[in-house]
């Protein structure tokens, strides 16, 4: 993954390699998934916090957003 991709705050394009879009929209389904189940698999509290960089937490917005994201990623491959 190192180097596939080219982000910066002063370009409009992101570039990522198309098997690490690939492997990224699966990461952000899982996120979703382990955001909404319940039981002991579920991302507890402390881990929201921590991906929600000190905004407050918001695990429904987090999964739709998650999602989102992935199936944007998937259509564009």
């Amino acid at each position: 993954m190192p180097g596939s991709s080219t982000i910066s705050h002063h370009e409009a394009t992101v570039a990522l390699d198309h098997m690490d879009a690939k492997r990224l929209a699966t990461v952000l389904d899982e996120l979703a998934y382990l955001l909404e189940i319940p039981g002991p698999n579920r991302i507890n509290d402390a881990q929201l916090g921590a991906l929600c960089e000190g905004r407050a937490p918001d695990r429904a917005e987090l999964s739709r957003w998650s999602r989102a994201l992935a199936g944007e990623l998937k259509g564009r491959l």
